[in-house]
């Protein structure tokens, strides 16, 4: 089956809605940023709408961020309608953003952060991003306003430079990110 891909820096609404169902249905309340966080984000400029598309409905989205100074890319949300899941599409969703990342995002390195806690739910998605080439990192970042715990991983796109691949250096772009996000800083 073939999607159609579509970025977009501009807040739409009517795209966001559809998008925003995959997102709910993906991640729980309490894991997920609020519309209006997301919203101003798009009107500071500071994220990207990865969407995804069967004729009748958006089937895919994923929502990054883009680091110009260090050239990395944070997925910060990536997620794929469950009705979909099973038929390649998260493998699609994953080499079209590597392609973005590389092409338009003029990016070196894509970094996500997993949850760290070794559970069945966390194994399985560890091993998705380890497939389509993604490094688990070692160290176990606290944030001080959730419970869990987290790693980073990440993706080389530049096999000519040597890039940061140790996950506290990892996490300094991610906090950085999240810190522009909810604080407006950076």
């Amino acid at each position: 089956m073939t999607w159609a891909y579509m970025t977009t820096e501009t807040w739409d609404e009517a795209l966001w809605l559809q998008a925003e169902s995959v997102y709910n249905e993906a991640f729980p309340k309490h894991g997920r940023k609020p519309r209006e966080l997301i919203r101003r984000m798009f009107q500071r400029g500071i994220c990207t709408l990865h969407t995804w598309r069967d004729p009748t409905q958006v089937v895919a989205m994923a929502l990054t961020a883009t680091n110009q100074e260090t050239k990395v890319l944070i997925i910060d949300y990536i997620s794929v309608r469950k009705s979909q899941r099973g038929k390649g599409l998260g493998r699609t969703c994953l080499a079209d953003i590597r392609h973005w990342a590389k092409t338009q995002g003029n990016c070196r390195e894509i970094v996500i952060e997993v949850e760290a806690e070794m559970t069945e739910e966390n194994l399985v998605r560890i091993a998705f991003w380890q497939k389509v080439g993604f490094h688990l990192t070692d160290y176990v970042h606290t944030y001080i306003w959730v419970p869990e715990t987290y790693r980073a991983m990440y993706l080389d796109l530049d096999e000519q430079t040597e890039l940061p691949d140790d996950g506290q250096t990892l996490f300094t772009h991610i906090t950085a990110y999240h810190e522009k996000a909810y604080r407006g800083k950076g």
